[in-house]
């Protein structure tokens, strides 16, 4: 079909398959099923472009809008009766709450003489969902067609593979279609094919090559990659609008568009401004990081204590851990000079990036400058889990590890920069003073240089420090880690 092949580009395999197994109206199609790719890979649309263009009766639902059973079994049925019965016939509200409701009902609404001797679609979107709902729901989907004795089949559409879904007591295998991720050339099609009209196709088409060459390796989503084309492309045609260059000037076109395409790259996937916003910004020629909700880490909330162990968690990734008597310690000892401040003199814990460290040396850390007493309870366990979650902590080896985990810091000095200026007020206790100038000595000073500063700050700030005694004792047991305590 010529026509259908115009609106679907990339995907005429997966097409001719679905067309196959439909076959003739009065057929009976495949009971079930299961179609299953990454996003944006064309399901939904390829699916919903078929069966409307081939006027089948369906009934299209998303399972993320119907999160309970009832809801979607309702959704199914009232879409079917709309489908089969006329206007005043379909302002009655069908209500099911169990899946033997649903059968029942279901034979009822096909007796309609417009879905008589036809295949009925029920098309299962987000599917994954599925397995949260009742045991029965799934397999009994894959055996509508045999339950109710009528030409159905439904569809699922998925995220996930079909070995995922199925149930340990065993179902019915449903037919399996995969669809592949769009390659490069597929994409630069695709794209190309939404050109303006006022512009040609050869000038739209080398923008997209532009635009693929840079987001390619970090963005593979049509509808990402889309947005940004539709986003970025007035910046880009501006020197032809203006006069300044003409559509086969490629070279001028870039040089005009790179700078915007470097800033764009900080936003994708995270929609922290708007299109109109970020049009805005392109005209004004502004650092992004100057509007208001871009770089997405400096203006995160956190909870209370999840702050405090963000900067344990940095304090102890560029630190060595030998420093941290001298750090949380009132009587520390003396300062000991050693040729390692010779030869690390030029070494800047910075350009070493973040260490690993304990579970028990964040913790530590987290008792000495929490300035109330803090018990290890699964809430402060379960905000560290969370940090890992956001990717601001990384967590470092396997899980199973004997020794316990280790962790890395991964945010930078001016995002625990912003969290502790929110707390550093006038009347504040004097650790906060501390902190700040222990991130400023981590940035700026190398290692070698590190010990004899490290020694007076603590030495002129830490009398106001209280230092729980489980922490004086797990420090004096070692200089170089912190045991268990």
């Amino acid at each position: 079909m010529p026509h259908l092949e115009n609106m679907v580009l990339c995907r005429e395999s997966q097409v001719s398959t679905l067309q196959s197994l439909f076959g003739e109206r009065h057929h009976f199609s495949f009971p079930s099923i299961f179609i299953y790719g990454h996003t944006a890979s064309g399901k939904t649309y390829v699916t919903q472009t078929l069966l409307r263009t081939l006027e089948l009766p369906h009934v299209f639902v998303n399972c993320v809008e119907c999160f309970t059973l009832r809801l979607l079994l309702e959704q199914i049925l009232n879409k079917l009766n709309h489908l089969s019965s006329s206007e005043d016939r379909c302002s009655t509200h069908i209500t099911c709450e169990t899946f033997n409701d649903f059968v029942r009902l279901f034979k009822q609404v096909t007796k309609a003489e417009s879905l008589k001797d036809q295949t009925v679609y029920i098309v299962l979107d987000k599917a994954e969902y599925l397995r949260d709902m009742e045991a029965n729901l799934l397999p009994g989907f894959l055996r509508l067609q045999e339950l109710t004795d009528r030409n159905v089949t439904v569809l699922f559409l998925s995220e996930i593979v079909w070995e995922k879904f199925r149930p340990n007591t065993g179902c019915f295998e449903p037919f399996v279609l995969y669809f592949p991720d769009y390659s490069i050339g597929n994409l630069q099609k695709i794209l190309s094919h939404d050109h303006p009209p006022e512009y040609s196709a050869d000038f739209y088409a080398a923008y997209i090559n532009i635009l693929l060459g840079v987001f390619y390796t970090v963005c593979r989503d049509l509808k990402e990659l889309r947005h940004l084309a539709i986003l970025n492309f007035p910046k880009y045609c501006e020197p032809v609008v203006k006069g300044e260059a003409n559509e086969r000037d490629t070279r001028k076109l870039w040089r005009n568009i790179e700078p915007h395409l470097k800033k764009a790259m900080q936003t994708v996937y995270l929609r922290e401004i708007s299109s109109s916003q970020w049009e805005k910004l392109q005209k004004d020629d502004t650092d992004p990081a100057q509007l208001k909700g871009l770089s997405a880490y400096t203006h995160v909330e956190l909870p209370y204590y999840s702050k405090f162990i963000l900067i344990a968690a940095y304090l102890a990734s560029y630190n060595p851990a030998r420093t941290d008597k001298r750090f949380f310690l009132k009587h520390h000892g003396k300062i000991k000079k050693t040729n390692f401040q010779k030869k690390h003199e030029k070494t800047s814990n910075h350009l070493l990036g973040p260490k690993p460290f304990p579970l028990d040396r964040l913790l530590a850390i987290l008792y000495s400058i929490v300035d109330s007493r803090v018990a290890p309870t699964a809430n402060i366990f379960s905000q560290i889990t969370s940090l890992v979650t956001l990717q601001l902590l990384t967590l470092v080896g396997h899980d199973d590890q004997l020794d316990g985990p280790k962790y890395k810091c991964t945010v930078s000095l001016d995002f625990i920069r912003a969290i502790a200026r929110k707390w550093f007020i006038p009347g504040a206790p004097r650790w906060f003073s501390w902190l700040t100038v222990q991130h400023q000595l981590i940035a700026d000073l190398t290692v070698g240089e590190l010990e004899p500063c490290i020694g007076l700050t603590a030495v002129s700030l830490s009398p106001s420090l209280s230092t729980p005694p489980l922490l004086t004792h797990s420090l004096s047991l070692s200089q170089k880690t912190i045991k268990t305590f």
